[in-house]
């Protein structure tokens, strides 16, 4: 039997809207204003999505249990799987001692703290994001900040600001594939354009966000002081960022911009000195002559730093393998043995989209796709194993750090697992479609608003392609009926989707792992929540400009 969608069960715009939003406004309002810990707040905010899916709008209960259970299923084998893996690597590399080494040969390149956040929040995050996405850059370059003598607040908060402008082309471009997949999947050529009208919005924030970084950081008139270098990588990231997407394709954006612009700037800073140097990590301003700022010399034999990067160059050999589909197609999915295309019971094409959040009414898959050996969290672990190989250490105490993570990280895993499984249910109940419908109806003004759809999406799911997954649709069919062009609405959708990924639950969480900062989780919500907003209207502000003045309006891929 098939349930169809239910988008204003009051009979008014408005109260729907407000009452399909509550789940959102329990989740962030209790981590962000009443400060309840995470796994509280997400099941929480859980148990309010329940409660008006079920008997607001109407959907029948097993269908919304369902729902859930899908939800938490993909949190369990994807990000939970990712995180959790990524973080026994990191702890095997902390035991051993080489993380200290590896973050000493960091400081090596600058000892300025500003730049320091440049080169590894924004570059080298940019790298992981990339390779993998799913909260990996957030981990690994938090841990790394932390490590440096940064404060757990500012390693957690500017790691979820910088991870913003690479987002798009997130684990080897998915978010944009995802888009193609739901707009025009017939035409396989379409898939390049998204790529290119994506690639001429972000990269005016590759160059900003770094500039802002820093500034979050620091105040303004620091910032000033190293310009030149932050203008570098921004550029450097920004001018490959445009190019690959616009001349390549979606796949290899992020890590071939990253390592640009990771090159560039350490060869920059080789010939380039600011004048004062900031060696304090508090960020409080106070800056010492070049001359006086001796640059820490860690005292590392070359063997003992190449063996502390070697792990994290295992982790990004094997992610790249593990992201080409070849590799996938023919080496790791064996389709019965080791991956596995199961639909979901009694809610696997059960649940009906209908008008006006979609053109055709259309049911909605519910296939949890699980290859246990393509699994991205499957290639940390598998780096994680031959790196504690390579670092010396037995199976016996591998093992033993495994179970240790599990313990840390046991309230965080719960957390993620209670926001999927509310996504899901908005997704599967429609309130997503609530949200997003009234945004729709800003008239001349959605192209900012249809941008902040995307926006609403990733904080709701946690991810771009999840959020181009749910509203990528709904921007085409918005846009023909208003007139304006439909790429530049789904390539939006994308782009205003970035600025939400550090205020979702997850991202948040992974952060505060990373940083030893578990239980602060709303500190950290409202560290970044003002930036996101205020970042996501800058986008919604270039995509008004590319919809309506004639010289933004040329950067429009026709």
């Amino acid at each position: 039997m098939i349930w169809s969608q239910v988008y204003d069960p009051f009979g008014n715009t408005i109260l729907s809207t407000i009452v399909c939003a509550i789940p959102v406004v329990v989740l962030l309002g209790g981590l962000g204003i009443f400060h309840i810990r995470a796994h509280y707040a997400a099941m929480a905010g859980l148990l309010a999505a329940v409660l008006i899916a079920m008997f607001v709008i109407g959907m029948p209960g097993g269908l919304t249990l369902r729902a859930g259970f899908y939800g938490a299923l993909f949190a369990a084998t994807t990000i939970c799987w990712i995180i959790f893996n990524l973080i026994f690597l990191y702890r095997m590399t902390l035991k051993v001692g080489l993380f200290t080494i590896l973050q000493d040969s960091i400081g090596a390149i600058t000892n300025d703290r500003r730049l320091q956040l440049v080169l590894i929040a924004f570059c080298f995050g940019a790298f992981f994001e990339g390779a993998a996405g799913g909260g990996t850059p957030v981990a690994v370059t938090g841990a790394i900040l932390i490590g440096l003598g940064f404060h757990p607040l500012a390693a957690s908060g500017l790691s979820l600001i910088a991870n913003t402008a690479p987002v798009a082309y997130g684990g080897l471009g998915t978010p944009i594939i995802v888009l193609h997949s739901v707009t025009q999947p017939e035409n396989p050529d379409y898939l390049y354009t998204l790529s290119a009208m994506v690639g001429r919005q972000l990269p005016f924030f590759s160059v900003i966000v770094p500039f802002w970084l820093v500034m979050t950081f620091c105040g303004w008139r620091r910032t000033i002081e190293i310009w030149p270098a932050i203008l570098v990588a921004g550029l450097a990231f920004a001018v490959p960022q445009f190019l690959i997407s616009n001349y390549h394709g979606p796949w290899l954006v992020d890590m071939g911009a990253a390592m640009i612009s990771i090159v560039i700037l350490a060869v920059f800073l080789h010939y380039w000195k600011p004048k004062g140097v900031m060696i304090d990590a508090a960020g409080g301003g106070v800056t010492v002559p070049h001359a006086e700022a001796v640059k820490a010399i860690h005292g590392h034999s070359r063997e003992m730093v190449i063996k502390a990067w070697t792990p994290w160059v295992i982790l990004t050999v094997v992610l790249f393998l593990w992201g080409v589909k070849w590799v996938k197609d023919h080496v790791l999915n064996w389709p019965g043995i080791t991956y596995w295309e199961l639909p979901i019971d009694g809610l696997h094409k059960v649940v009906q989209r209908v008008a006006p959040a979609v053109a055709e009414p259309r049911t909605e898959a519910a296939v949890w796709k699980w290859g246990i050996l393509s699994a991205t969290g499957t290639g940390i672990l598998l780096a994680a194993i031959i790196a504690g190989v390579v670092m010396g250490l037995k199976a016996r105490e591998m093992f033993r750090t495994w179970i240790e993570t599990f313990g840390v990280m046991k309230y965080s895993l719960l957390t993620i697992l209670a926001m999927l499984a509310l996504g899901y249910i908005t997704r599967y109940s429609g309130m997503d479609g609530t949200l997003g419908l009234a945004f729709a109806n800003t008239g001349w003004l959605y192209p900012f608003f249809g941008t902040m759809i995307g926006w609403i999406g990733v904080a709701l799911t946690g991810t771009d392609a999840a959020s181009n997954a749910l509203f990528g649709s709904q921007q085409v069919i918005t846009a023909n009926k208003l007139g304006l062009d439909p790429t530049l609405m789904a390539a939006a959708n994308s782009s205003g989707g970035v600025m939400g990924k550090m205020i979702d639950a997850q991202s948040i969480v992974v952060a505060s792992v990373a940083t030893n900062y578990q239980g602060k989780e709303g500190v950290i919500l409202r560290f970044v929540f003002w930036h996101s907003i205020a970042l996501a209207a800058l986008v919604g502000i270039l995509v008004m400009l590319q919809a309506y003045v004639p010289f933004f309006q040329a950067m429009v891929v026709k």
